[in-house]
């Protein structure tokens, strides 16, 4: 069903039905705005500055516009330069929401701060849906001078000194509709609220132009990134130090799964390295993975003769614990990086934050 739904809302399904379908949708639609531009407005009379520099790197579609490789871009550039940083995350999905005891894994923490906290482990991330209690713990605990909020668009209650915006270049803004009509978290007036554009991806869909003229008509004040999904290799499943050459598998064909917003985006990078892909698993973005899950994906790989299967870093965390076993084959995952096109740029405006 959650499928389905997505496939209207990015108008993928076409038809009578569907028609009738969509139209409900759009109804649906209007009453979610309503309810966003309320909650705005609610918000923001009693939005708060914290006593740290705050900068939010969200987006305001659903599905995956690699904020969080985003925000682990950021937090590694402020070390390097001298800041106390910490990152502050919802959890969203987290199976363990309030543990006694918390053990850092996927479970405790979610898959996308989990992956940050084994990615970043000097840098501190904070998981807990108030993200002010978050930033007051970051400050008294961690000393901090600056916190990152992963997915922080629409936290319209935290003063920000930075607003960043990922945009997607596969797919910047869907249709243009809300929820459930269409891929929009919020009406794309909101946009006016961000100092930096980043479109991401750029590397899949280099025609970039009628994006970066619509941004800049909706806010000329903000300055447009672009930035790439790059592939630096992969590495086994259970061996993520050993990392293999990003041609490794040219001409080959594999098996990939993915729980992930964007897994049109995954798919065509792996086919960009010259790899066939035999099989393809798409599961819900944020899944929380069984044996029985692998089992049936081995299995198929085996009944088509594919020996290696391929998966993403954000679905690795949820899996390397689990018992997996190809016999005679490979269990990788693939491991990018963010590489941004004008980083200068890109760096100085955020040094700016600093100098006020």
């Amino acid at each position: 069903m959650q499928g389905y739904l997505y496939n209207l809302a990015t108008d993928r399904k076409r038809g009578f039905l569907s028609g009738i379908f969509k139209v409900f949708l759009f109804l649906l639609s209007l009453i979610y705005g309503l309810i966003v531009v309320i909650l705005i407005f609610i918000n923001k009379l009693k939005c708060q500055r914290l006593n740290v520099r705050v900068i939010s790197v969200g987006n305001i579609t659903l599905g995956g516009t690699g904020k969080t490789s985003l925000v682990e871009c950021i937090a590694r550039y402020l070390k390097g330069q001298g800041h106390k940083v910490a990152i502050l995350s919802r959890g969203y999905k987290r199976k363990v929401p309030n543990p006694k005891s918390p053990i850092p894994n996927y479970e405790t923490m979610g898959d996308e701060p989990y992956m940050l906290f084994r990615n970043l482990v000097d840098i501190p991330v904070i998981v807990d849906t108030d993200r002010i209690k978050a930033a007051r713990k970051a400050t008294k605990d961690y000393h901090v001078d600056t916190v990152i909020l992963d997915d922080g668009f629409q936290q319209w209650r935290i003063k920000k000194d930075l607003e960043i915006v990922t945009i997607d270049a596969t797919n910047p803004l869907g249709n243009r509709h809300l929820l459930p009509r269409g891929i929009l978290r919020e009406p794309l007036s909101g946009l006016r609220r961000a100092d930096i554009f980043v479109l991401t991806k750029t590397n899949l869909k280099p025609a970039t132009a009628d994006t970066k003229d619509f941004l800049n008509q909706i806010n000329p004040e903000a300055i447009i990134i672009e930035s790439m999904h790059k592939p630096l290799g992969f590495y086994n499943i259970n061996q993520p130090e050993e990392l293999l050459s990003v041609d490794i598998l040219k001409g080959k064909t594999v098996t990939l799964f993915s729980g992930i917003g964007s897994p049109d985006s995954f798919e065509d990078l792996i086919k960009s390295l010259g790899i066939k892909v035999g099989l393809s698993f798409r599961f819900p973005d944020h899944h929380n993975y069984t044996g029985e899950d692998l089992d049936r994906i081995v299995r198929s790989s085996k009944n088509k003769n594919i020996d290696t299967i391929i998966t993403t870093a954000k679905d690795a965390v949820k899996i390397y614990r689990l018992k997996i076993r190809i016999d005679g084959g490979r269990f990788l995952c693939l491991r990018i990086t963010l590489e941004i096109t004008d980083e200068q740029r890109f760096y100085n405006r955020l040094l700016q934050l600093y100098l006020l």
